[in-house]
């Protein structure tokens, strides 16, 4: 019995992973973002429960992927400077109530991807932007009883892209590192 459990374990380790559509788990999807506060220290805070959508082919070595941030769900630790953040001086979650980043190519390395290229959408404006793949794979979840991909990303954006300018002239930075989490299930 253990022989046979064993060896179906290393078959389904052995079986590549096939074309599917994957829906993000907002449970194990984040993101987070880090700026420079005058050099004195880093601010830092997170967006949760995103949502979106994967597809994913290795065989293909194609994917996509469009991941939704509510800026209701945006968390710093500190009530008044989430309100700050989602206020008109930077967010302007009133008028734009979410960001969103949305791919336009994988690139691969061997079978995982290694880059993602796409175009995120902040204050209704939307530029191009590479993610950098720190970690990326496929398994069978004991949790949601389906196959799930995940990958963690990260990319440093130019802020005053999007015109997000606020405190830029008094020394806060422009540069904002980003690093998106996301796992998602298959449909």
């Amino acid at each position: 019995m253990k022989k046979s459990l064993l060896a179906a374990s290393l078959l389904a380790l052995a079986l590549p992973v096939s074309a599917a559509e994957y829906t993000l788990d907002p449970h194990h999807t984040h993101a987070h973002f880090f700026i420079d506060h005058f050099g004195a220290s880093t601010n830092m805070g997170s967006f949760n429960r995103l949502s979106g959508d994967l597809q994913f082919d290795p065989a293909k070595r194609s994917g996509s992927i469009d991941v939704r941030l509510p800026l209701a769900n945006l968390q710093t630790g500190s009530k008044e400077f989430t309100a700050h953040l989602q206020s008109a001086d930077l967010f302007h979650a009133e008028k734009y109530p979410e960001m969103r980043f949305q791919s336009t190519r994988f690139h691969f390395a061997g079978q995982r991807p290694s880059q993602i290229d796409g175009k995120l959408t902040i204050l209704g404006k939307t530029h191009p932007v590479r993610l950098k793949v720190d970690k990326f794979n496929c398994y069978d979840s004991p949790i949601l009883k389906t196959q799930v991909c995940g990958a963690d990303l990260t990319t440093t954006i130019d802020r005053t892209r999007w015109g997000m300018n606020y405190l830029v002239d008094a020394g806060i930075s422009k540069n904002v590192r980003l690093h998106i989490q996301i796992e998602a299930g298959k449909k």
